[in-house]
């Protein structure tokens, strides 16, 4: 029989993956022509957000920011060196449509590791990021401080392209 914690993982797997589901239902549904589907759609995902924010406070898995930090920092490390290479290889030996977005990702959570690992460095030094715009490749993933100049180093895309978040 599962424990309560085994089923708090559960249902924040499960609702964060609903939450990422929704966005691209809503997107998909406004590209149809359905903007209120959209709308409903994106309402939906912030409440999946609420419920999974929710059981991730539960099992006490937000910290202080150093932590939270350092906890990011081993995910991402963790994708990029061993989750997404065996991934990659596989959807590259069948010749599958997955083999991009495997590409994409083990590349761009090693840059996700590097930037966590300097703000960490940052708060434990008591200080912020001194950068305050950050830009994000809309294909890849791929994360840059400040206004890019050139090309997306992993994917190509326009500078001019990103995103600022």
């Amino acid at each position: 029989m599962p424990t309560t914690l085994d089923n708090m993982k559960d249902a924040f797997a499960g609702e964060s993956q609903a939450n990422q589901k929704y966005r691209a239902f809503a997107k998909k549904a406004e590209r149809d022509g359905f903007p209120n589907v959209a709308r409903l759609f994106r309402t939906a995902a912030e409440a999946e957000r609420i419920h999974a924010e929710g059981h991730l406070g539960a099992m006490d898995g937000i910290g202080s920011t150093a932590d939270n930090l350092q906890a990011a920092i081993n995910g991402e490390t963790y994708e990029y060196k061993e989750m997404y290479p065996p991934m990659f290889e596989q959807a590259t030996a069948e010749e599958h449509k997955a083999k991009r977005m495997f590409g994409y990702a083990l590349e761009t959570e090693a840059v996700h590791a590097r930037l966590y690992a300097l703000a960490l460095e940052a708060v434990v030094a008591g200080k912020d990021l001194t950068q305050t715009d950050f830009y994000l490749c809309p294909i890849c993933g791929y994360i840059e401080f400040g206004q890019p100049t050139e090309a997306c180093p992993v994917c190509g895309t326009k500078p001019e392209k990103f995103v600022l978040v």
